[in-house]
């Protein structure tokens, strides 16, 4: 049956993002019987330092940007619609690592609070996708590192119709065609990126709406004369193929190339648990970064199990086999997943990180969140468990 259009927001500030720290948590697929596991162990073996399962709680419904996550359990799990988790085997190179992985949908499935919270608040949680704006906005009060970049840039977005504004190409051309065309750039109150985009001069009160509610309505009502925010790896194949009311393409330009340089949805532990985890982490973020590249190699088996979850989790969340294929697709072509700047998978750029934490540190301290007094950007992030031969 199809459901209502849900589509991703990003990350929030201010008041707005604490708010959402104060809803309660959700419960564990790990509690109900786990997947047999008498299987032997194989080359990695993550069952002495490792939890006996492994829960990462991740920031969205299923969908493709988490294959890599669904591609270690993409052959045998039990799913829990009610907790919204998935539990399987962990597997590497087709063999068990001893222990089990639980993957856990955020969003509407914690409420909508955001990642870092819901670690703070349950500590069966292993690991979490925190972007690095929210953890250098909620530094002082849920610290988090990151130890893994599945996503190398955000897929966080502006999109337009090219047939009422033919000449913008890139998000210096938006304000001056909004403004004299009457439009609204609409996006999530709260966004973060959006207050960078203010102190940059690339937007202002006049051409902002904070009123986005993830649906298309509005964008369709207006026919083409306002802007919206979204995800380059989902919205342009939804609005053209599943968007009945709209039909047709749109553009886009990635808030990336603005110079809001975030790391989307990185892998992270809690700060104070880190030395604990660390020898844990040593053997499985190799593991983390082998499963993205044999998803983004063969997406089939992992975003089937995507598409059953969004089915059976049943949120809103409308996700199809398009979608799915699409988003793979553009994550490899426009380089949201990739190597980076370097010829390793998974790490983090030290310049890029160092130049984010400047300009984000600004926007929260401006906004009442500074991050943690005396912190640096080292303290977000480490590539340690790196393993420099594993790339695309």
């Amino acid at each position: 049956m199809q459901r209502s259009t849900l589509l991703r927001g990003t990350a929030v500030t201010g008041a707005f993002a604490i708010a959402l720290t104060l809803t309660s948590c959700a419960g564990s697929a790990g509690e109900q019987a786990a997947p047999a596991t008498d299987m032997p162990i194989g080359a990695v073996d993550l069952s002495a330092d490792c939890p006996a399962t492994v829960v990462v709680q991740t920031d969205w419904n299923p969908e493709a940007e988490h294959g890599h996550l669904y591609e270690m359990i993409k052959d045998d799990y039990t799913i829990d619609a009610n907790t919204k988790a998935v539990t399987g085997p962990l597997m590497s190179d087709g063999e068990y690592t001893g222990v089990n992985l639980e993957i856990r949908a955020g969003g509407p499935a914690i409420g909508f609070q955001t990642v870092s919270a819901q670690m703070y608040q349950d500590d069966k949680i292993t690991l979490g996708y925190i972007s690095t704006d929210e953890a250098i906005q909620l530094s002082a009060t849920t610290p988090t590192k990151a130890v893994f970049a599945p996503l190398d840039i955000s897929p966080t977005m502006v999109m337009w119709d090219p047939a009422t504004y033919p000449n913008v190409k890139t998000i210096d051309d938006v304000k001056g065609a909004l403004s004299s065309n009457g439009g609204v750039w609409r996006y999530f109150d709260g966004s973060a990126y959006i207050e960078y985009l203010k102190s940059a001069g690339l937007a202002d009160a006049s051409i902002l709406d904070g009123s986005y509610d993830g649906t298309p309505s509005n964008f369709v009502a207006a026919g083409g004369k306002d802007m919206q925010q979204g995800f380059a790896s989902a919205e342009p194949y939804v609005y053209q193929n599943e968007v009945s009311a709209w039909g047709k393409p749109v553009d886009f330009a990635l808030i990336h190339d603005a110079g809001w340089q975030t790391y989307q949805s990185s892998v992270s532990v809690k700060s104070d648990k880190f030395d604990e985890l660390s020898p844990c982490l040593s053997k499985l973020v190799p593991v983390l970064q082998k499963a993205g590249v044999e998803y983004y190699k063969d997406p089939s088996a992992a975003n089937d199990l995507v598409l059953k979850l969004v089915d059976e989790y049943a949120t809103g969340w409308t996700y199809t086999q398009g979608v799915a294929d699409y988003s793979v697709k553009t994550q490899v072509d426009l380089g949201l997943v990739g190597n980076g700047p370097d010829s390793t998978y998974g790490n983090f750029d030290d310049t890029r990180f160092a130049d984010f934490y400047t300009k984000a540190s600004k926007v929260y301290s401006d906004l009442g969140t500074p991050p943690a007094a005396g912190e640096t950007a080292e303290d977000l992030y480490t590539n340690e468990f790196i393993d420099t031969s594993i790339s695309f």
